[in-house]
């Protein structure tokens, strides 16, 4: 299982996978195109380097956020493209792909649909004990996968269907 946290300066993926003894953290890291490169080439990167973290990791699904309200439209669309990116590389590997909120995965990981990042980073820190620096994408994208995780085990998952 892998989540994604997309975003078009820094897109975040960790691993996790299901064991007897709970869930274990296996990878996280950070898509970080250059802000030089024009939009499509860092759309391409993103493309590139996520088929890169499917190879590695061979997931049978990844978790996404959702695009939420935003206060620009401008980010918004930025997200959308950055979102359909995730969506045909995860198509070009195979993978299924569910989507959640951002409040559907601050519920699940934290308790509280108003947790702070920091908190979430907190509780994955505490709950996946990943070795290295994690970065707040990089966490986004483990409590995605982590949600994910939680919601399968109540049978509450949601599937992208378009």
């Amino acid at each position: 299982m892998v989540g994604i946290d997309p975003g078009s300066i820094a897109t975040g993926y960790g691993s996790i996978r299901r064991t007897k003894a709970g869930v274990e953290c296996l990878g996280f890291g950070c898509i970080r195109p250059s802000q030089e490169r024009p939009f499509e080439a860092r759309l391409e990167d993103i493309y590139d380097r996520l088929l890169k973290v499917f190879d590695a990791y061979r997931p049978d699904r990844i978790a996404v956020e959702t695009i939420f309200h935003s206060k620009s439209v401008r980010a918004a669309l930025v997200m959308g493209h950055v979102r359909g990116v995730v969506l045909l590389a995860a198509a070009k590997a195979g993978v299924r792909v569910f989507e959640y909120t951002p409040l559907e995965v601050k519920l699940s990981v934290v308790g509280s649909g108003a947790a702070s990042k920091k908190q979430v980073q907190f509780m994955i820190q505490k709950i996946l004990s990943p070795s290295g620096r994690l970065s707040a994408d990089a966490s986004d994208a483990l409590a995605i996968a982590l949600c994910h995780v939680n919601k399968t085990a109540r049978g509450s998952y949601n599937q992208v269907r378009e």
